[in-house]
């Protein structure tokens, strides 16, 4: 990146309020600001680093008031937070070179089909009958089965296994080591004690615009399709078993766990360690906080829950300080 504050006002459609010419190679946290970087504040908890920032350029929200002198060249915008995020989708757009390559021992057949300027990285396999989208980038040593279809501008990281007959859609991004359509964990109990295994012979539907993190697991459906809806955001190391269906726009955190066959709705929020039982159905706009356990369905719109198992969490707060105080006696 090398940008002076003029051209980052002119792409953000923002105003410059200091030297316009002030120059910025880099990003940085307001904390550690120096000069010829650039920081942004948009969290009032960090306004007293405003006043002892040294980067070159700070973004900052248009109604933002200095209560003492700023040394950076300020950038105002609408929403500072919003605008860092598509100032680094723009850097890492300028920074991306799409081109065609197949790389050392990557593997693929004549029925694979491959768009325009797909990358294959080293030791990579694409199965028979399997369509990539256009620029799309798969690294090093990921597989993808047979009749799985991949749309266009996604990443795939390396070390991702994508099961066959995956349907995944554009501007995907997975990442290093995640696991797609593998078998749900279903068997069926017999007179003996013994137990046996249900093939799942179904698939995963990834929409668009889906993140999904390192070291996460969603598993196949057993007859039918585990489905992530358009907009969809997964951390890292969770898992979402067979049969799930995840409405557009929901975001869950690290380590979370959803049981098979439970409906999560659009727009919900999921803290880390959140756990999920099966055969429930969660409202939209529901939030749910960190380590909570929902046990039951969810019907209300815009519900907060918490503990576990998990309640409103007014409920929850006062049946914690009642909690509290017999622990205190």
């Amino acid at each position: 990146m090398d940008l002076t504050a003029k051209q980052l006002a002119q792409i953000l459609k923002g105003t410059v309020e200091g030297d316009e010419n002030a120059k910025a190679t880099s990003f940085a946290k307001i904390e550690h600001g120096k000069p010829g970087q650039l920081c942004f504040y948009a969290n009032p908890k960090y306004e007293r680093f405003v006043y002892t920032c040294k980067a070159s350029i700070l973004l900052v929200n248009k109604d933002f008031e200095a209560k003492e002198p700023v040394t950076p060249t300020m950038v105002r915008v609408d929403d500072a937070y919003k605008s860092l995020a598509d100032l680094l989708k723009y850097v890492s757009t300028k920074k991306r070179t799409d081109r065609s390559h197949r790389g050392f021992r990557s593997s693929w057949f004549l029925t694979s089909k491959f768009g325009k300027k797909v990358y294959l990285g080293s030791h990579s396999y694409v199965g028979h009958h399997a369509r990539i989208g256009d620029y799309t980038k798969i690294y090093e040593n990921v597989y993808v089965g047979d009749n799985t279809v991949i749309g266009s501008h996604c990443i795939i990281y390396p070390g991702v296994v994508i099961y066959p007959g995956m349907v995944i859609g554009d501007n995907v991004i997975i990442h290093a080591n995640a696991v797609i359509g593998s078998d749900g964990f279903g068997n069926a109990p017999l007179p003996d004690g013994t137990w046996e295994k249900i093939e799942h012979i179904g698939n995963v539907i990834i929409g668009d615009n889906v993140e999904i993190g390192a070291g996460t697991t969603i598993d196949k459906s057993e007859m039918e399709s585990t489905i992530i809806g358009n907009g969809v955001k997964i951390d890292n190391l969770c898992q979402i078993a067979h049969n799930v269906q995840i409405g557009d726009n929901t975001v869950m955190a690290a380590q979370c766990g959803i049981a098979g066959s439970t409906k999560i709705g659009k727009n919900c929020i999921l803290a880390g360690q959140v756990g999920i039982a099966g055969h429930l159905t969660i409202a939209d706009n529901t939030i749910i906080g960190a380590q909570a356990g929902v046990i039951g369905n969810i019907r209300k719109s815009g519900e907060k829950y918490l503990g576990s198992p998990a309640m409103p969490i007014k409920t929850y707060l006062r049946s914690y300080a009642i909690f509290k105080q017999q622990g205190e006696k």
